[in-house]
């Protein structure tokens, strides 16, 4: 009966769902400068879509609630999602043209990114109600800053009036108003977005414990602070806490890392993991996640995380 009940368990993410076009460069240009690209590829993305993916292939229950546009484009980031197993019922059409993102990677993995929110701005509250629905074999709802900030607040509210955890990502950061903080049930944050919101500068395990106890204490039941090479730091408002250092690997594009992450802990815990192990099971799903170019390409299955902690005997 408990594998049934975590089967039916569902987690409904509200965001963005983008075209990624990449280019690859040896390095960055200065500006003004114009320089080659050794390549340029075409990816499903967006923070809602990635994070449903990951969530979907760490083994979730996903369903998304997003836009798409009238281009060329929506129909196959629609198919994308779908040959997830992800539910797309409530991905809407609107006028214009759908989310992209302009992403230039250099050979050290790293990346600059530009966005345009195209359909992502139009998804409004009324919207995302519709998608939820009465959120029935809800577990939790994920959220992101590439929709309307009206919106991601409402959908907040439903979820907490109806008993359906919130983990949310504030990516791109953004500070978070007062009122806002017990409506989060999972706060899950890099260092600049843990600095944005909580005023304190954030570099290492102990400066994001400082960070973490003060956002506890504005109400959010639990804080996750990814640190890159460093790992990450996990608080929650009972005191328990835990550090999980990264597995080391060689990047090539950490473009969908802490989406990886974000959905792959959700799905670790809607599957009823402890934090610690959930947090261990995220970090290598977001290890193997950069070691392949791409946003929903580069994204690990279960299966393969699981082999993956096999060999790192933490499985």
């Amino acid at each position: 009966m408990e594998g049934i009940e975590r089967l039916m368990k569902k987690l409904l993410v509200v965001g963005s769902i983008n075209m990624d076009i990449v280019s690859n460069v040896k390095s960055f240009p200065l500006p003004g400068a114009t320089i080659p690209s050794t390549a340029t590829s075409f990816f499903p993305g967006g923070k809602g879509a990635n994070q449903a993916v990951a969530a979907a292939r760490a083994g979730g229950n996903c369903a998304m609630v997003g836009a798409v546009g009238e281009d060329p484009f929506a129909e196959t980031l629609i198919n994308a999602l779908q040959n997830n197993g992800i539910a797309t019922d409530q991905v809407l059409r609107k006028k214009g043209t759908s989310g992209f993102a302009i992403i230039t990677v250099n050979e050290e993995g790293e990346n600059y990114i530009i966005l345009s929110e195209g359909s992502n701005g139009q998804l409004t509250a009324d919207d995302a109600a519709a998608g939820a629905g009465n959120w029935t074999d809800v577990y939790a709802v994920l959220l992101q800053n590439e929709i309307p900030w009206e919106t991601n607040l409402s959908v907040m509210g439903s979820a907490n009036s109806n008993g359906v955890k919130v983990f949310y990502n504030p990516a791109p950061a953004r500070p978070i108003p007062e009122p806002v903080f017990p409506l989060i049930h999972t706060l899950i944050i890099n260092e600049t977005e843990a600095a944005v919101i909580s005023g304190l500068a954030v570099s290492d395990v102990s400066s994001a414990k400082e960070a973490a106890a003060w956002i506890l204490g504005k109400g959010t039941n639990s804080v996750i602070i990814t640190l890159g090479e460093k790992g990450c730091f996990y608080e929650n408002d009972q005191g328990e806490s835990a550090a999980i250092p990264a597995f080391r690997v060689k990047p090539v594009d950490t473009t969908a890392a802490g989406d990886t992450f974000f959905g792959a802990y959700t799905a670790a815990s809607a599957d009823g993991l402890p934090a610690q192990q959930a947090l261990t099971f995220a970090a290598a799903a977001a290890a193997l996640a950069v070691t392949k170019a791409g946003a929903q390409s580069s994204i690990p299955d279960k299966a393969e995380i699981e082999a993956f902690l096999l060999s790192e005997k933490k499985l």
